[in-house]
């Protein structure tokens, strides 16, 4: 095999392991749960963002207008929500609990309780934990 031949190929799989690790960080690059940001808000839902089909363990999120803010709510995987049986929809009334990070330089609500209504949609323990995960540990 040519030096050249060796060289292409070694690049071209340095290239490939290199765009696998960004695309696993960029996936998991979701701030933390911090209890010292953590929030209440009453708001209307502007928009619910769900995966597309085959896509259950991606996020699902929503836009919530409080007063005259706006902003993006991050809920758990689709697949929780459809195992939950959540009826969440385009402009509910919510009360929301969550903690308020940065993430590329915007604001994001990771959501621990969603409430409409009577109803409560649990997401996260009282210390941020996720509650989809404990089936998993």
């Amino acid at each position: 095999m040519s030096l050249s031949l060796r060289f292409s190929i070694t690049f071209s799989a340095l290239a490939a392991a290199m765009l696998s690790v960004a695309t696993a960080s960029a996936q998991s690059s979701l701030p933390k749960y911090d209890l010292a940001t953590e929030t209440k808000m009453k708001g209307t839902i502007q928009e619910l963002k769900l995966p597309e089909k085959g896509a259950a363990k991606e996020a699902a999120r929503l836009t919530l207008k409080s007063g005259d803010t706006t902003i993006d709510v991050y809920l758990c995987p689709k697949s929780f929500l459809d195992d939950m049986g959540s009826n969440l929809a385009k402009g509910d009334e919510v009360n929301l609990t969550g903690s308020k990070v940065k993430q590329d330089g915007s604001d994001l609500i990771l959501a621990r309780e969603v409430s409409k209504g009577s109803d409560t949609l649990v997401l996260r323990d009282d210390k941020g934990k996720p509650v989809w995960d404990w089936g998993h540990k």
